[in-house]
């Protein structure tokens, strides 16, 4: 009896590995065994082997024959990750610990990529890598859409399914025809290869467009953003008859298909959607809540006053957390800047401790804008440089100085950061701009997810650390994207994603967004005059 229950959980360890494409080896089958054995009449068994699986999964697979080593290593980081209990309510996320996936078409599924590749001082490779990371992001998307999936075996082929559907062509495809083709559907990315003509673009080739007659659908059409045109091809030019954006993934659809894979970020192997004990812990949450303001002018006496008003009228009930965006200083850079901004943020200091409820029970978080010091204006970005900050985070041990964009993640939401004036860019840029301009923050949203990226720009537009374009990806999309852009506030949710735009504190009347984890809400707040 004693030894058929080692028998029997060995047969449940390769059943688990093998669910997944997996085959594991003698020794690495024995070595399981025995690590899983005190567990084998606990009710988290099952968790604990999925975690496992998990873990072997993100590790750099040359087969899908696994051996002694990798699951060791495996379960050396599950132990860590139990250890330090990593499953906590409130995490923040560094753009820079962000981690990397490629996909394998071959496989269907995405691949970590060490991050010790990882270089701010990259090679034209990495250029060349980012493109080609965004086309495959959305085409790998775009062709599992129901629009575009071909037909399963044994599904019926009606007429009316048959017109419902479309088929992907490539660049390559046009290019070798020699005549008048048919109207077809190409996904490419829009360039500017010469000037005052637009190309689209794929891994296989570039084409000039004709878009003299083409209607275009919602969204901000800029370069380097990528698109679905539909038109014929003739005399060496695509004539498009429409463009839109690719359609995007619901985040439930993508986890659907890649499992617990952590996309998002943080300390734990799996992703939140999936933790039960997280789950448990929003509801208990009901009243956490986040505030979110852009523009902090520390050198502005009118924002120093209503911040006073703001930490006031919250003492009484602290948020979870307090995001304040930059620029934190209105002032013009001069030789002075610097010692200024590390004076300005002692005095937010002095006045954050007038309120020590709060200062107690919220964490402050501060995200740097285009403006504030740093190694430059690339994205991502880096914290403020800490010899300013010092003076503020030693008085006040809830305040961190973040990353932008920088990721958060309570319990099982998860939201995205980000301050940069990107519509004015992004108008500025646009192949088309679009007739009803008063809409512009539907035409914004649906561009940012459609994209799944927070910058989609020319590089020459907005410079981007090739190697760290991940970092501004949004897959899947998460449940909260936060802007801090200078423009009107606004707040779209469109499908399970919602976007909302700060606005500049100081022009906008002192407004601000107020975002409720547990009922997924985003709420318009003001401070009277």
């Amino acid at each position: 009896m004693g030894d058929s229950v080692p028998a029997a959980l060995r047969r449940r360890v390769v059943q688990s590995f093998k669910l997944q494409g997996l085959t594991l080896q003698s020794g690495a089958t024995s070595v399981l065994a025995e690590v899983l054995e005190p567990y084998r009449d606990s009710g988290d068994l099952d968790e604990i082997v999925e975690r496992i699986v998990e873990a072997v999964q993100q590790q750099p697979l040359s087969s899908s024959l696994i051996g002694r080593e990798t699951v060791l290593a495996a379960v050396e980081e599950v132990n860590e990750a139990s250890d330090a209990d990593k499953e906590k309510a409130l995490v923040v996320i560094d753009a820079f610990e962000i981690p990397k996936f490629t996909y394998n078409p071959d496989q269907k599924r995405f691949l970590p990529v060490p991050r010790s590749s990882l270089s701010l001082h990259s090679s034209a490779g990495d250029k060349a890598a980012l493109f080609r990371s965004r086309y495959t992001l959305i085409l790998q998307q775009t062709a599992r859409h129901e629009l575009f999936a071909p037909t399963t075996f044994g599904q019926s082929a009606s007429t009316d399914d048959s017109n419902s559907r479309f088929q992907l062509h490539k660049v390559e495809g046009l290019l070798g025809q020699t005549g008048f083709v048919d109207k077809v559907i190409v996904l490419g990315i829009l360039t500017r290869i010469k000037e005052g003509k637009v190309h689209l673009e794929d891994p296989t080739g570039c084409v000039e467009l004709d878009l003299a007659n083409t209607v275009f659908h919602t969204g901000l059409f800029v370069e380097s953003s990528l698109v679905l045109a539909e038109g014929v091809f003739e005399e060496k030019v695509f004539h498009v008859s429409a463009v839109g954006f690719p359609p995007p993934e619901p985040p439930s659809v993508t986890r659907n298909y890649f499992g617990n894979v952590n996309f998002f970020g943080g300390p734990s192997t799996v992703c939140a959607k999936s933790s039960e004990k997280l789950q448990a812990m929003l509801a208990e949450n009901e009243d956490a809540m986040f505030v979110f303001l852009s523009d902090i002018f520390l050198n502005e006496p009118r924002v120093m006053e209503r911040l006073a008003t703001l930490f006031s009228g919250y003492s009484e009930a602290p948020p979870t957390a307090i995001v304040l965006m930059g620029d934190f200083s209105s002032a013009p850079y001069g030789p002075l800047t610097n010692q200024k901004l590390r004076e300005d943020f002692k005095s937010l200091a002095e006045l954050m401790m007038r309120f020590p409820t709060l200062v107690k029970n919220s964490q402050f978080l501060f995200v740097p804008g285009p403006q504030d010091p740093g190694p430059g204006n690339l994205l991502p970005r880096p914290p403020i440089p800490s010899v300013l900050t010092s003076d503020l985070t030693s008085r006040v041990p809830t305040a961190k100085f973040c990353s932008n964009p920088v990721r958060i993640q309570f319990c099982t939401r998860e939201i995205v950061v980000f301050r940069d004036d990107i519509l004015g860019k992004m108008c500025r840029n646009c192949v088309r701009f679009p007739t009803k301009s008063a809409d512009l923050p539907t035409h914004f949203t649906k561009t940012l997810l459609s994209q799944g990226h927070l910058c989609p720009l020319p590089l020459h537009s907005r410079p981007v650390y090739w190697a760290f374009d991940h970092a501004l990806q949004l897959h899947p999309l998460p449940d909260l994207v936060v802007i801090g852009d200078k423009c009107d506030p606004f707040t779209v949710t469109s499908g399970e994603t919602t976007v909302a735009n700060t606005g500049s504190f100081l022009r906008s009347d002192f407004e601000f967004k107020v975002y409720m984890p547990s009922s997924g809400q985003v709420e318009d707040s003001k401070i009277a005059n």
